[in-house]
């Protein structure tokens, strides 16, 4: 097992390297030169606080002499003795806010992403449920400064969704709605339930970062495009073009399709944004697989299977299973407002479980 020290002397040796590298001849403005960049970008907060944690350290020992100097006054001893315990107690926190900045990062953190709701089992109680999870992050995202359009939509008339596909722009979205991928499970006593029973229905959540266009490339020759009529809520006044699009990813057999817009080029954008995001999901958990596969992964496994929270309506509360944390809030949740605890205890959560595995 390599220990933190050596950990440490490799991440400054490797950010002097970079700085070395950037300094070459020719190098600025090649692609190159870009990866390089950002590699130092990412480096540089490390390296600085690598660097007050060395200063501490030095700063401790240097301490530690002046107080058994016997030459040293008493006066000067006490004053050293008191900065050296408050340093003392400073290290650790240092320490693990460096070996924090070292976990592994997913690259795919400071995306945006693809959020996709279904209704689950149910009935029309989950797709009400599915349609109250759409809202709760569309004003989750508008409370984080992000754009929440919707791609497609299907509704079943009474204000209840059976699926949604939205796409959620903005800086760190993956990063905190990846923890929201899962069986969300509500309990509740349906409007229409004239006995005042309490109902258990559930709604799927996905998330997919958003790729870049050099994460996945797309050949045409894999792409079967069907066009047809639009149909149903959003497609009765097109339905006389052939507006709507199927895409069907050859080698894997993924399907998207796209009707909400009234233009053909419209829906075939919209439905490949959704394509490329799945792509770049399976391409995900295929490596996540191949690199950890005796690790249970929060994200990019495709498995959605597992129930993730309950919503309590009676009890006002809603719990989260993966870290058996319970909010007795349920309505500031829902309004986007209290999520963000949740998610918050789930990054912690992560975070424990990585560092354990570095140890």
């Amino acid at each position: 097992m390599i220990d933190l020290q050596t950990k440490l002397r490799r991440v400054v040796t490797r950010y002097e390297e970079l700085v070395h590298a950037m300094s070459e001849p020719g190098t600025g403005g090649t692609q190159s030169f870009v990866r390089l960049s950002k590699e130092y970008a990412d480096l540089t907060p490390v390296v600085e606080r690598i660097r007050l944690l060395e200063k501490a350290t030095n700063d401790l020992a240097d301490l530690d002499r002046l107080m058994n100097d016997p030459s040293s006054d008493q006066d000067m001893k006490d004053l050293a003795g008191e900065e050296y315990y408050a340093l003392k107690s400073t290290i650790p926190m240092l320490e693990r806010e460096v070996t924090m900045m070292l976990l592994p990062k997913d690259t795919a953190d400071e995306r945006s992403a693809i959020l996709e709701i279904r209704a689950g089992t149910g009935g029309d109680e989950a797709a009400l449920f599915a349609a109250d999870l759409c809202r709760m992050y569309e004003r989750y995202a508008e409370i984080h400064g992000w754009r929440f359009e919707l791609i497609s939509l299907s509704e079943i008339g009474i204000g209840g969704y059976k699926e949604v596909i939205a796409a959620v722009t903005g800086r760190n979205v993956f990063a905190r709605l990846k923890f929201e991928s899962g069986v969300h499970r509500v309990q509740r006593v349906p409007a229409t339930e004239a006995s005042g029973r309490i109902h258990t229905s559930a709604a799927t959540v996905a998330v997919l970062p958003e790729p870049e266009d050099v994460d996945i490339q797309i050949a045409e020759k894999d792409l079967r495009i069907d066009v047809f009529r639009s149909s149903g809520p959003g497609g009765q006044s097109v339905n006389t073009t052939d507006s709507a699009v199927r895409i069907t990813h050859i080698p894997t057999g993924l399907v998207v399709q796209q009707q909400d817009e009234k233009s053909q080029h419209k829906n075939k954008a919209k439905a490949l944004k959704v394509l490329r995001a799945r792509l770049y999901e399976h391409q995900r958990a295929v490596i996540d697989a191949e690199r950890a596969a005796t690790r249970k992964s929060q994200i990019g496994t495709g498995d959605r299977s597992e129930r993730i929270r309950t919503y309590n309506y009676p009890q006002g509360r809603v719990t989260d299973h993966r870290i058996n944390l319970t909010l007795h809030k349920i309505e500031k949740v829902l309004s986007g407002e209290a999520l963000d605890e949740l998610i918050d205890a789930l990054v912690t959560s992560d975070q424990a479980e990585r560092l354990a595995e570095l140890e």
